[in-house]
């Protein structure tokens, strides 16, 4: 067990066994790279400037930028060595960082920033029971998964622009719709908005083009983690979505919390994943344990009323875990970049208390949800804020990811 100096919370997501990276900034300040630990951020420029990083042979400057692209693209050889020495300084009682308590502020004095300038976003449609819902609604109940689901993760490109940090409101969007009792779309604001519960991961490593990447090497290729709430507007969508998939219903936003929890910490938290009947190709299989066990929470608050957690799920549920994703996004040569975003697709469980989605937890909108101020909801409505929170926990060590909130406002 660690034994830091720093005041941490009891339940705190940033324990000395995290230490994720984020960009935040001041008032006073441009934008700069940190770590969360307990309350407080650490500002890896002035660290940097105290001489912690001095036989790393690393350029202050990286610290001192609007994204951790730069940071992240040292390698994780390097990547690692910085986390590991942040958390040994915080072990250490006699540890500069101590003697110099300025280069520490308060998370709630800081503006956070989107950690990495996004290249691409792929979504992937990885947990069955999602699939299996959303196939129970708009197809036929006992043919709920399309024949390839099983065979290979499902995917779709997605709009990398519109992804926005926590805290920024989210405006409802508008699209053709058809009303009811119509055959004919009529341009509308959507009243359908629904959240996606994910989990993104964050590409650390370059691939060049025609280069596929097999699932042994695949989670080189991956520095991080965050939560990915893929926003969708399910009206639209439903007239959209044939032949080509989801268009407009997607891309009006995705949002993601600040902190990236590496892959590193996330370590000890790895388990077993489904069973994957029929047995997949040779490009994606693998072996040990690919999962990992992280505790998933959305809750709504209605604007001036009680926050009600609606769902509880877990990421050990996904059927096509990360290294299959990735092989298979590379499989015909497709190249990656630093700060790409992957994101998993809805996560649901088999109960409806764990399913990721209004969509599911209402079905369709034919069982709204009772909130804590006696409110219903079919979807989400104009000033609710949904709040995505993620968690590991094990031997008491709990390395969590914060959360990502945001605010639905009127079209």
């Amino acid at each position: 067990m660690l034994d830091t100096w720093i005041e941490i919370p009891e339940n705190s997501d940033f324990t000395i066994y995290n230490i994720p990276f984020g960009i935040f900034r001041t008032p006073e300040t441009m934008a700069r790279a940190g770590i969360a630990i307990g309350n407080e951020i650490l500002d890896l420029a002035k660290a940097h400037e105290l001489g912690i990083f001095n036989d790393f042979s690393i350029d202050g400057n990286v610290f001192k930028s609007n994204f951790l692209n730069n940071f992240i693209s040292l390698g994780k050889e390097t990547t690692s060595r910085v986390r590991l020495r942040i958390q040994s300084e915080l072990c250490n009682k006699n540890s500069i960082l101590r003697k110099n308590r300025e280069v520490f502020l308060r998370q709630d004095a800081v503006q956070m920033q989107l950690p990495v300038s996004i290249g691409d976003y792929t979504d992937f449609y990885s947990s069955i029971e999602h699939a299996t819902n959303v196939g129970k609604m708009f197809r036929d109940p006992e043919n709920a998964l399309l024949p390839n689901w099983r065979h290979l993760p499902i995917g779709y490109h997605g709009r990398a622009s519109s992804i926005v940090v926590s805290g920024t409101p989210i405006k409802r969007p508008k699209g053709q719709v058809i009303l009811a009792n119509s055959d004919t779309p009529v341009l509308a604001p959507s009243s359908k908005v629904d959240f996606e519960l994910e989990m993104g991961f964050i590409i650390g490593k370059n691939s060049p083009l025609g280069f596929s990447i097999p699932t042994e090497e695949a989670e080189n290729y991956i520095f991080g983690k965050v939560i990915f709430n893929d926003w969708s507007a399910r009206d639209i969508q439903k007239w959209e979505y044939v032949p080509l998939g989801p268009f407009l219903s997607k891309s009006f936003a995705s949002s993601i919390s600040p902190w990236i929890v590496t892959m590193e910490a996330l370590e000890p938290f790895r388990t077993a994943g489904p069973s994957q009947e029929p047995e997949v190709l040779t490009y994606l299989s693998f072996n040990g344990l690919k999962n990992l066990n992280i505790h998933l929470e959305v809750s709504i608050t209605p604007l001036n009323k009680k926050e009600t957690v609606i769902s509880r799920s877990n990421f050990k549920y996904m059927y096509w875990n990360m290294a299959q994703q990735l092989a298979h996004h590379t499989i015909n040569g497709c190249n990656l970049n630093v700060g790409d975003i992957m994101a998993s697709g809805t996560v649901s469980g088999k109960e409806k208390g764990s399913y990721g989605s209004m969509l599911e937890l209402s079905w369709g909108g034919k069982n709204p949800i009772q909130l804590e101020s006696g409110e219903e909801r079919s979807f989400i409505k104009d000033f609710d804020t949904i709040i995505m929170k993620a968690y590991c926990e094990k031997n008491g060590i709990r390395v969590g990811f914060g959360q990502v909130s945001n605010q639905l406002l009127p079209c």
